[in-house]
């Protein structure tokens, strides 16, 4: 276990060498152009008939079934898990809950089951046990030899069935991305299942997951599952059953491309500080999405060409990451209190996982005593003289974004 470094030093009494000239700008808020389909107005039951509908003939009765659940901040979690949970069980199987969310929590069984029950995932909420365990076994492998992990509690069942918000990755590109195909290799696979396939570069990480998926399928223990899709007002507008031959195939495709026109864009080809309120792992497996700041930091995946953002400063983490803040190296200032809630065990963990994408996005970013001097610091080292207006936009978080509050330079 890592020992906690200690920012003591940096009370608020510490005087830093900031220009007295530079203020923080007044902000106002504006309110994002965004798509707004209608929400799903009950998703339980939404969900349920949706399993009906795919899954009619296909399951047996009595069939074990290890239901997907991941680390994730989706919208409705517990009534899509609920809702599938109570499909299955109507077509006759027996399905229980596996946390399918590779090396969060700690890296262990304990540690991912917090993680649920912090999300409200509980087995009285779901209405189903949850077997946790971080051992795995080989089922499959690649064309290539890779070789394809489950938990052995999954591996065990019958059939698998991710259930998973469907949404641009942030580590690479390509027809399929953080969906069920990714929980059902990744999630599925704990600490090696995750680090095999974060391990390499964006284009590899592309194919092995779409091969994955492939060898899993061809062993008959994908069942399917529960994708569903977000609108930037964090409302569930989509949720689609899929078969086996769904998951990696033209329909989650089609998913992919359907929420990565829901991304929420900030409207600025440039800006000089930009300042997150919050940051956490239900909001982004990387704390802040690189789909909405244009940083991704991995080798071999270019950033967005805008927003170009010189300084972050990022305020808080939410509480449901319990430590874990891989993807703190985007921000280039911190206050001293968010910096002592670091869990640098977890953190680290998460970034071996993540292999070449976990290198920068771990580095540890400027810790000053507290939010006005992340910012004026930020501001006075922005580029931008002394007596020159800054742009500056202040967001909640880069997940569900409907408005920003911006400098007068940006209206």
């Amino acid at each position: 276990m890592l020992a906690p470094m200690g920012w003591d030093q940096l009370d608020a009494g510490i005087s830093l060498p900031v220009d007295p000239r530079i203020q923080i700008p007044e902000l106002h808020e504006i309110h994002l152009d965004v798509a707004d389909p209608a929400a799903i107005t009950d998703l339980e039951s939404s969900t349920h008939a949706e399993v009906l509908k795919a899954l009619a003939g296909r399951v047996t009765s009595g069939m074990t079934v290890a239901v997907g659940a991941g680390s994730r901040g989706l919208t409705g979690r517990v009534e899509l898990l609920r809702g599938t949970i109570s499909g299955l069980r109507a077509l006759g199987a027996d399905p229980f809950v596996v946390p399918a969310m590779g090396s969060h929590g700690g890296a262990t069984g304990p540690g991912q089951v917090a993680m649920l029950e912090s999300l409200g995932m509980s087995e009285a909420a779901l209405d189903a046990e949850i077997r946790a365990t971080m051992d795995t076994v080989e089922v499959a492998r690649t064309a290539s030899g890779m070789p394809i992990y489950l938990d052995s509690h999954a591996a065990g069942a019958d059939a698998i069935f991710p259930v998973n918000r469907i949404k641009p990755h942030t580590c690479f590109k390509g027809p399929i991305e953080s969906g069920c195909t990714k929980m059902a290799v990744v999630g599925f696979g704990k600490q090696p299942g995750a680090a095999q396939i974060h391990s390499c570069g964006p284009e590899q990480m592309r194919d092995r997951l779409l091969d994955g998926i492939a060898a899993l399928r061809a062993t008959g223990r994908l069942l399917g599952g529960v994708a569903s899709v977000e609108a930037a007002h964090g409302d569930v507008v989509r949720v689609q059953a899929l078969r086996s031959e769904d998951v990696g195939g033209p329909a989650e495709e089609e998913l992919t491309e359907y929420a990565r026109d829901l991304i929420p864009r900030l409207p600025f080809d440039e800006i000089d500080v930009l300042i997150i309120d919050k940051g956490g792992k239900d909001i982004s497996g990387t704390t802040m999405d690189p789909n909405v700041t244009g940083r991704f930091w991995v080798p071999g995946l270019a950033d967005l060409p805008q927003p170009q953002v010189t300084a972050i400063v990022l305020c808080s983490m939410t509480p449901i990451s319990g430590g874990n803040l891989l993807g703190i190296g985007f921000a280039d200032f911190i206050p001293a209190a968010l910096a002592q809630q670091i869990d640098w065990h977890k953190t680290y963990v998460n970034c071996f996982t993540a292999g070449p994408s976990g290198l920068r996005r771990a580095r540890m970013p400027m810790v000053l005593p507290d939010e006005e001097s992340c910012i004026k610091a930020a501001l006075s080292m922005c580029g931008r003289g002394i007596d020159e207006p800054k742009r500056v936009v202040r967001i909640e978080s880069t997940l569900h974004l409907t408005r920003c509050w911006v400098s007068e330079a940006l209206l």
